[in-house]
């Protein structure tokens, strides 16, 4: 069965950092696709109205066209109404019975888990995969005993790993351990200071300049 990820969130804007998740993933899990799904609007960020979806995908598929195994899909930006992950999840289920599914979230996400509408059931629905990020700590005590059975903790553990192929996981990775920071990029952009560009790919880099988003 082939193993295909699937990352959720704002990507505004996409920078290394997501590229890099996207790469060592797919080597180290030995996924045979990798799939980000740009938010409309993310319900947990509903505070701060987000760059223009267009924009967003935009940017994305700029910055994946060289590598054939990653796409994009417009799955939540046609579907306005239904924001969460719990509705996305049942989406990709339904879709991809072929497919074994891995949802990618970063650490920040796990530590707001419980914030999540139906959390326990998004847990339990499919495959995850944690990332660790500087200056979040991975803790289990907040989840409960039926999503603690299914955690898998991969760090530390040279690649390609060792999955289950039946037993829906929680695998926790240390792949990626940088800091790159999406709100850090805009304000940078904002104050024109000259080094926002060295944590984007350039093809994003001259669309921000070209459109002047974030000015």
């Amino acid at each position: 069965m082939k193993r295909i990820a699937f990352y959720g969130g704002s990507f505004d804007p996409i920078h290394l950092g997501h590229l890099r998740i996207a790469r060592e993933l797919t080597e180290r899990f030995r996924l045979d696709g990798f799939v980000f799904i740009p938010a409309y609007h993310a319900p947990h960020k509903l505070h701060r109205k987000p760059t223009s979806a267009f924009h967003r995908f935009a940017m994305l598929c700029f910055a994946t066209s060289a590598d054939p195994n990653v796409k994009i899909s417009p799955m939540e930006l046609e579907h306005p109404e239904k924001p969460y992950t719990v509705e996305t999840l049942a989406r990709l289920k339904s879709d991809s019975r072929a497919f074994q599914i891995f949802f990618v979230m970063g650490a920040d996400s796990w530590q707001d888990i419980l914030t999540w509408r139906e959390w326990e059931k998004v847990l339990l629905m499919t495959n995850h995969i944690v990332v660790t990020r500087p200056g979040y700590d991975i803790d289990f005590s907040h989840v409960t005993d039926e999503v603690r059975e299914r955690i898998v903790d991969l760090r530390g553990i040279d690649p390609p790993y060792t999955l289950s192929d039946s037993a829906v996981r929680i695998y926790i990775t240390d792949a990626v351990n940088i800091q790159i920071s999406a709100s850090r990029i805009r304000q940078n952009i904002r104050e024109d200071k000259a080094d926002w560009r060295e944590e984007l790919p350039d093809e994003v880099a001259k669309y921000i300049e070209k459109y002047q988003i974030y000015r």
